[in-house]
């Protein structure tokens, strides 16, 4: 099991190289199909098909600057050698898309908990988790991480308080009415 803060440091000490502009078409630096390639010959797995690739090389500026970060954290020596390629390609293809819908690359890097946030999220699509944790202390601490998870929260809590307000319009409309029709009566 890797150690957490091996990871996260290394996220904060990531080359500059990976915030690069990722190559779209003509335009950018970067060929992240050609970094996710790399790593997983790396971990131990084939190389992306051209099909593969394709997916790698267009898309969301700020998911494929994200999928770089991941690929510089998952080419640290331990997860090298713990046979993670098969569950790598999933991460990168699909995994991190909520969080790069959310967090800005750069955050991942300058943030302690986005972070955190980022290894964890890659430890637990890897099947691992961090040294010393439990599996339930390890999805806990994810849970309280995740900009994902927080989202939600914020949006259930805005449907809930428009809710909220519906019920007490209602009922000053009901007492109003309820007043109206007693005045009436006397």
């Amino acid at each position: 099991m890797p150690a957490l803060p091996r990871l996260t440091r290394r996220l904060a000490e990531t080359p500059p190289d990976f915030l690069l502009e990722p190559a779209r078409g003509r335009q950018g630096v970067v060929r992240v199909s050609a970094v996710v390639s790399d790593l997983l010959r790396a971990l131990g797995g084939a190389p992306l098909d051209p099909a593969q690739a394709r997916a790698f090389e267009t898309g969301d500026r700020n998911r494929l600057r994200v999928i770089l970060l991941a690929c510089w954290l998952l080419h640290d020596e331990p997860l090298r050698a713990a046979g993670v390629a098969a569950r790598a390609l999933p991460l990168l293809a699909s995994g991190l898309d909520e969080l790069a819908a959310l967090v800005p690359a750069e955050k991942l890097v300058a943030d302690p908990d986005r972070r955190e946030e980022l290894a964890r999220l890659c430890l637990h699509a890897l099947g691992l988790r961090p040294a010393g944790e439990g599996e339930a202390e390890a999805r806990d601490r994810l849970t309280t991480l995740s900009s994902a998870e927080r989202q939600r929260v914020v949006a259930a809590a805005r449907q809930a308080e428009a809710r909220a307000r519906e019920v007490r319009e209602a009922m000053a409309r009901q007492a109003a009415y309820d007043a109206q029709m007693k005045a009436m009566r006397e």
